[in-house]
């Protein structure tokens, strides 16, 4: 059964959060890890639900954690690439481990945008290659965290996608990192989630609070099912409070 999320997208303040004391062992790249980008802003309430995201997710108690997540939103602009990029920086937080975040979505890339970076070397290059990984990895603001950003505009993006060279590099991310979180297009562009879904373990639907249907999302879970791919959890993202915030705590 899937587990539902919420999250109030906004951003007014840096985080802070320690690092737990969760043990990873998974060999340290051999590149230039000085980070190249800065802490992402998140606000106090939006950090809160991240948080307890990054535990039902990823930190389950007694039981096999996912190690290969995708994420995708049921429609263009529910704030899926904002959502990833927080959720693995947090998640870097909390882990010795080391997270990786992997931008799919051919028809929109956004990751690198997230943290001002530019896309002009990643996934779709990898794919046109039979070389390592390694040099299309960027480091980012914490010693454990990396993006693989979508790279050059590419045609056949679904195919390329459900290729053996795509599986590969799947296999390479998982030798390399702990934890992989996949930003990938959303389902009014095409299936691409469901094909990313058969190399994880497991999918999480994003929904734009006010805006997102429920029979779209009820036909995308029906998808997903069809192909066998779980569903590990519907977040809605950018809700909005009626009144005040720090009243609605209070309530």
């Amino acid at each position: 059964m899937s587990k539902n999320f919420e999250l109030l997208q906004q951003a007014d303040k840096l985080h802070d959060i320690s690092s737990s004391s969760l043990d990873q062992s998974r060999p340290s790249l051999p590149i230039d890890t000085e980070a190249s980008a800065p802490v992402l802003e998140v606000g106090e309430t939006a950090r809160g639900e991240i948080t307890k995201l990054v535990r039902r997710l990823f930190q389950i108690p007694g039981a096999e954690a996912p190690r290969v997540v995708v994420f995708a939103g049921t429609e263009t602009g529910n704030g899926c690439s904002w959502l990833c990029a927080r959720l693995g920086e947090h998640l870097a937080t909390q882990v010795t481990g080391s997270v990786c975040l992997l931008d799919c979505n051919f028809q929109s890339p956004s990751l690198h945008q997230e943290f001002g970076l530019p896309n002009h070397y990643g996934l779709s290059d990898a794919l046109r290659q039979n070389d390592g990984i390694r040099s299309y990895l960027r480091p980012l603001s914490r010693p454990n965290f990396w993006l693989f950003s979508c790279g050059s505009p590419i045609e056949n993006g679904q195919a390329m996608l459900g290729s053996d060279r795509m599986r590969m590099v799947v296999q390479e991310l998982r030798a390399e990192f702990d934890y992989i979180i996949v930003d990938a297009a959303p389902l009014d562009v095409g299936t691409d989630s469901i094909v990313l879904g058969g190399l994880s373990n497991g999918v999480v639907l994003v929904l734009k609070a006010n805006s997102s249907r429920r029979d779209t999302a009820g036909k995308a879970m029906q998808e997903f099912h069809a192909a066998s791919v779980a569903v590990r959890g519907v977040v809605l993202n950018r809700r909005t409070f009626p009144i005040p915030e720090a009243i609605y705590k209070r309530l």
